[in-house]
């Protein structure tokens, strides 16, 4: 009797682009990110200790889509996707709705790197990218069950994506990339002479 090699336990992401809408927006959250170091002195203290070469609003600024309409603009242009992102991953919500609840501003100059983490406390998470210059380091994602290969020899070079341990995403302006908040993620150091700009976000429900 034949065997059937079946796939389970998949792990999604949701990547996309928002279009010609984002040249105007990107022009202005540029404009904002360049602003927000002069004025967050907290944000600067903690990227001088945790965020070397660059500045993040993670630890202060934490809900610009609240205090800017153009940080407010992008949260309404990822909510179709969002909520498309919920259906396919089969999610029983028991009738409350997926929200925004924290976003944040990254500026990445040379050298700056962010090592592996995921988002607790959230369900749903993700990054738009703003401004990507040439050289600019990559999204990575991590396999989630890689902690529990003990012995599993490793995976051939031409494995599809899908397969690997790792996987590494270049990102282009305008574009995002959503994930379930468990799953782990870095940025390697950038190697760009110009900032890498995006814009992280979390959702709960």
């Amino acid at each position: 009797m034949p065997a059937k090699i079946e796939n389970v336990f998949p792990t999604f992401i949701c990547r996309g682009h928002l279009g010609d809408r984002t040249r105007r927006l990107n022009r202005e959250l540029m404009r904002e990110i360049a602003i927000l170091p002069e004025i967050d002195k907290a944000g600067r203290q903690w990227s001088k200790e945790n965020y070397a070469g660059g500045y993040s609003s993670y630890s202060s600024l934490t809900q610009l889509h609240h205090t800017s309409p153009y940080f407010a603009e992008l949260e309404k242009l990822l909510r179709p996707y969002v909520r498309k992102f919920a259906e396919r991953l089969n999610w029983d919500l028991l009738g409350r709705k997926l929200k925004m609840t924290t976003c944040w501003a990254n500026s990445m100059g040379p050298s700056c790197h962010h090592t592996l983490h995921s988002h607790p406390l959230s369900v749903l998470s993700g990054v738009y990218y703003v401004y990507v210059p040439a050289q600019s380091s990559p999204f990575k994602i991590e396999d989630p069950r890689l902690p529990f290969m003990m012995n599993s020899p490793p995976r051939r070079a031409d494995a599809p994506m899908n397969e690997r341990n790792y996987i590494t995403i270049k990102p282009r302006a305008g574009e995002f990339i959503l994930f379930e908040s468990w799953l782990r993620h870095e940025v390697p150091p950038h190697r760009g002479a110009k900032p890498r700009l995006s814009v992280s976000f979390n959702y709960e429900f």
